[in-house]
């Protein structure tokens, strides 16, 4: 497996997999970005890349410019020998990690923002957030030009400003979401599961179960977006302990709210528990 630290490298690479692969007919380049600290639902994704794409390259870059002042960009957690162990077990036959000077040159100006979708949900949460989201990616995907780049439910989002980000740049990725990977117990997977505490990981569980519970009142005709918030927070009752960052029934292009349920809305939740905060999200139907 290579290892790549410069834009120009991975170019090269990608345009280089693109010449030997001239007349196949499956796509050639994908591309899984990660800020590291890989777990299965990474895996997952480079799975999925690797069954389409005949090249899969994973980026391993903590961005600097999705975190806020007070947030946990010094210890996001940081495992690159181990990230690339489990890219390439899962089938990554590249690795993208650059420097933050290679991402951002000294004087760089530019930075994408997707007006209305960046300032709802996290991004509501989260000022600026979805900007440095949406900047990064626009560099992998300029960098590595892939046929498509895979994104997992969990951060579903960030799926949405992402998507009308390569939609509106015209970038020609395909934006490919993959499903939430939880654990045995439901907890959806994440690089932050690691800061909870055995009783904070207990209460966590928390979101899984209004997840079911959603799930389960839509799929028993329960449409009232009111009826189905009030559902939720009957569970999260039991767990006074968790602060609710936001709980929010959306049409999952536009993350605008529906006062009626439908097939394929969002269903999304943030919460707090201790210092930590956790999403999870179901897509109705």
């Amino acid at each position: 497996m290579k290892i790549f630290r410069t834009v120009s490298e991975l170019r090269q690479w990608s345009r280089e997999a693109r010449l030997s692969a001239a007349g196949q007919i499956v796509p050639v380049v994908g591309l899984v970005p990660t800020m590291g600290a890989l777990h299965a639902g990474h895996a997952s994704l480079i799975r999925a890349a690797a069954a389409q794409c005949s090249h899969v390259v994973v980026s391993v870059f903590v961005n600097p410019t999705q975190f806020g002042p007070s947030e946990d960009y010094a210890v996001y957690p940081r495992t690159f020998e181990a990230d690339c162990a489990l890219a390439e077990a899962a089938g990554a036959t590249a690795i993208f990690a650059p420097t933050v000077e290679e991402i951002y040159p000294a004087g760089a100006a530019t930075f994408v923002e997707v007006d209305g979708l960046s300032s709802r949900l996290d991004g509501l949460s989260r000022p600026g957030h979805f900007r440095g989201v949406a900047t990064v990616v626009a560099k992998l995907l300029i960098a590595a030009e892939p046929d498509r780049a895979y994104f997992g439910q969990k951060d579903a989002a960030q799926v949405a400003v992402l998507r009308r980000m390569a939609r509106d740049l015209r970038l020609g990725s395909e934006i490919v979401v993959c499903p939430i990977v939880r654990e045995v117990d439901g907890l959806a997977l994440s690089s932050r599961n690691i800061y909870l505490s055995p009783a904070e990981r207990v209460q966590a569980l928390t979101l899984s179960r209004v997840v079911r519970t959603v799930e389960a009142l839509f799929a028993e005709g329960e449409r009232d977006t009111q009826v189905l918030t009030d559902a939720v927070l009957e569970v999260f009752a039991f767990e006074p302990s968790l602060r609710v960052d936001y709980i929010a029934l959306v049409d999952w292009a536009t993350l605008e709210p529906r006062e009626t349920a439908g097939e394929g809305d969002l269903f999304a939740v943030a919460v707090w528990v201790g210092a930590t905060r956790l999403i999870d999200n179901t897509v109705l139907g």
